[in-house]
């Protein structure tokens, strides 16, 4: 039924609570989990906001920024993908840039995946009242099946 999931993640404890979810549907039939950390092109400019003048340009700041968060969630998604694999899950890893729902639901798409897998509540309650919620916006533009896994949840299986 589930045979490919998309797991996004920002690694918050939300996201880490769905990532017990994305196992334990290892044992209903699913085969492969494409995992993702987006990039959030809208954080890095706000940071990069007003440092011309530090010694680089704001496009090189920019840069260093990303560089570094790349850098972060890569080493941080190999520890999850080795997770994925240990209970029997094919893992394929993507890091785009841009906007998350959005690369959320364009990959969702273009991997043809069966069900997505996603936490309620991510890095910032104050940061999703001013942008909106990931999930909440995944699951309104979604074609797919969506499980959103709320902070408070507990699997009972």
């Amino acid at each position: 039924m589930f045979r490919k999931i998309l797991y996004p993640t920002d690694f918050s404890d939300c996201a880490t609570k769905a990532l017990e979810y994305v196992k334990k549907l290892r044992e209903a039939g699913a085969e492969e989990v494409v995992l993702v950390y987006v990039i959030d092109v809208r954080e890095i400019e706000a940071m990069a906001t007003g440092v011309a003048g530090l010694g680089m340009t704001t496009a090189e700041y920019e840069n260093e920024l990303q560089k570094k968060m790349r850098d972060e969630a890569e080493k941080k998604l190999e520890a999850v993908k080795m997770e994925l694999k240990s209970v029997g899950l094919k893992v394929s890893v993507k890091t785009p840039e841009g906007i998350p729902f959005k690369k959320i639901l364009r990959i969702a798409e273009d991997e043809d995946v069966s069900l997505i897998v996603l936490g309620s509540h991510g890095k910032s309650n104050i940061r999703e009242m001013l942008l909106g919620s990931v999930s909440e916006k995944v699951v309104r533009g979604s074609k797919r099946p969506v499980l959103v896994i709320k902070r408070e949840t507990t699997i009972m299986w």
